[in-house]
């Protein structure tokens, strides 16, 4: 690895460290989100405040060697389909053994408890954040600069790093388990397509699904 790529790459976990130790102190002071989150303007402000400040930060660390962001077509069209189908199964077969133990979705406070018609306006915006502005950041941040700055150190082991950096940084115990396995199949899908575009509609069906069951049941 080149002294440039490692100056990078340690810029990097500097990230990532910084958005764990906000996340969990957050989490010990009490700062959970309210119950009606999704159906506040304020959270959408303040997630685009937050992706933005993320996505400026990723940048500054990837120029001007643009490619480190793998927004590039993915390769092999059926490959990266049954690499995803097995991202999904490996996800919810994590989140059903972890529910069966805790509620991870009540813990991070996001997902909604029922559907509020008369706030369907806040409910929508919240929904594109979660749903297109967060997987697009934290997909450029994770499996585009992070995978492609760990994969000289073995694709295995970028696999796994970034998929424990990518749960670490949300700041949850519970949810802890589901995140690294999410994230670790999202890095396998970018080791596979070789593009972070697979793993932006991955993680955003994954978004939208737990939103629209939350408020379906």
């Amino acid at each position: 690895m080149t002294v440039l790529r490692s100056g990078k790459l340690t810029a990097w976990v500097i990230l990532v460290a910084v958005l764990a130790l906000l996340g969990y102190a957050s989490r010990a002071a009490g700062g959970k989100p309210p119950k009606d989150a999704a159906y506040q303007y304020s959270t959408a402000a303040g997630g685009l405040v937050q992706y933005a400040i993320i996505l400026a930060v990723v940048l500054a660390i990837a120029r001007p060697d643009w490619s480190l962001l793998a927004l590039r077509r993915p390769r092999a069209w059926a490959q990266t389909l049954g690499a995803v189908a097995l991202v999904f199964l490996a996800v919810y077969a994590t989140s059903a053994v972890v529910s069966a133990f805790g509620d991870p979705g009540r813990e991070q406070g996001l997902t909604p408890t029922s559907w509020d018609s008369s706030r369907a306006v806040p409910f929508a915006v919240n929904f594109v954040v979660f749903v297109a502005v967060a997987p697009f950041v934290e997909e450029l941040t994770f499996r585009g600069l992070g995978y492609s700055l760990l994969e000289p150190l073995g694709r295995l082991t970028a696999i796994l790093w970034v998929g424990v950096a990518f749960g670490l940084a949300h700041g949850l115990l519970e949810g802890l388990p589901i995140l690294i396995v999410f994230g670790c199949g999202l890095a396998w899908l970018r080791e596979r397509s070789d593009s972070v575009y697979p793993g932006m509609v991955v993680h955003g069906i994954f978004n939208a699904v737990a939103l629209i069951v939350a408020v379906s049941t």
